[in-house]
């Protein structure tokens, strides 16, 4: 048997082994839980029937779509502040010695921490609403995070800290120049692997209180007051399927903020064009379509959120509930990253034809 790289194959492949993989699942499902007397009881596994008809029933009942958006604002809320914490604490107690002889033991034990243990010291500190809850997200999240950006300065390779000194740069010339683009570059991997770990505690989180909503309460409602098992299936389905479309997002923005990471994989792609299919173009396209009208849509209803124009409704405000502002916050951002992409490439188109003049002349 050939042992292959995950990446290898083409697009059709990789899609055609998908939905096969996924209909052995489903036949699987459907052997253990039909008949009338199936292998496992419907409360340890519903069969998929069943857990296909709670999505509409919640939809109904229980508020489905605003649920999602709360969840959602509230995993936003949390990767935000943690990320806006973790850097300069990283760069502080990475980069200056007295600082990492204080507290490296400190940060290193951070990850031992239970952090279900601390749940109660958060509602102290912070009550039983949406702050608390970003709070919370927030702390689960940096004690992975923060070890981890130690660790990824420590990995920062010497030749380019000899070089930049050789050259005489300052310790702001270094920060800015080598260890933030490269530290900052690897972290982004790392915070997609911790999206798992964020759905698992906002789950914690959104039990407190769960009357205020989300995915994390519904699940608490279905599981531990309803006993509906199908409910739980239903919502859990969800909730990987958010956190697929979250990890395309993320490899979606890595490409576009640290492209040299992918400069080899990019021209080993372009030295076999001819491989590269119908497929995977007209998926290109259809991804950039949906982008820009998504961004479309998005824009309409952020301003439909401050003026007006189609009636008083405000579609955001109403998805996303008390963690709406994280979706604005969301969009300010995507503005100034598209602002940003648009400069970057005229000022490197002028500097191109700066060069192209010189030549000729």
């Amino acid at each position: 048997m050939k042992i292959i790289g995950a990446s290898e194959g083409t697009l059709s492949q990789k899609l055609l082994f998908g939905i096969l993989g996924l209909g052995f699942v489903l036949i699987i499902w459907i052997f253990l839980t039909a008949g009338a007397q199936p292998i496992l009881r419907p409360v340890i596994l519903p069969s998929p029937l069943s857990v296909l008809r709670a999505f509409p029933e919640m939809f109904v009942e229980n508020k489905l779509i605003q649920n999602i958006g709360f969840s959602i604002g509230l995993n936003l809320s949390g990767y935000i502040e943690a990320i806006v914490l973790t850097i300069p604490l990283g760069f502080l107690i990475g980069l200056v010695k007295y600082t990492r002889w204080g507290f490296q033991k400190q940060v290193d034990a951070l990850r031992y921490v239970p952090l279900t243990a601390l749940t109660g010291l958060f509602i102290v500190w912070f009550g039983i609403y949406t702050e608390m809850k970003i709070h919370f997200l927030a702390f689960g999240i940096i004690i992975y995070l923060l070890p981890i950006m130690i660790q990824r300065i420590d990995e920062v390779d010497d030749v380019y800290l000899k070089t930049v000194h050789t050259l005489g740069a300052t310790g702001w010339q270094r920060l800015k120049t080598v260890y933030f683009p490269s530290v900052v570059s690897r972290l982004s991997d790392d915070i997609r692997v911790l999206t798992a770990i964020s759905w698992t505690y906002i789950i914690v989180a959104e039990s407190v209180n769960a009357g205020q909503g989300g995915l994390g309460s519904l699940i608490y409602s279905a599981g531990m007051r309803q006993v509906r098992s199908d409910k739980v299936f239903a919502l859990l389905i969800i909730i990987m399927i958010i956190g697929v479309v979250q990890d395309k997002i993320f490899i979606r923005l890595d490409k576009e903020l640290f492209p040299h990471k992918y400069q080899s994989k990019t021209s080993l792609k372009s030295s076999r064009i001819e491989k590269k299919g119908l497929l995977s173009v007209i998926q290109d396209y259809v991804v950039t379509a949906i982008s820009w009208i998504s961004f479309g849509l998005f824009t309409v209803m952020v301003l439909q959120e401050f003026i007006p124009v189609f009636g008083d409704s405000k579609p955001l405000a109403f998805v996303f509930g008390d963690s709406v502002r994280v979706i604005y916050l969301v969009y300010i951002l995507l503005v100034i990253f598209l602002v940003w992409k648009w400069w970057s490439r005229r000022s490197d188109a002028e500097a191109l034809a700066g060069l192209t003049k010189k030549q000729a002349a």
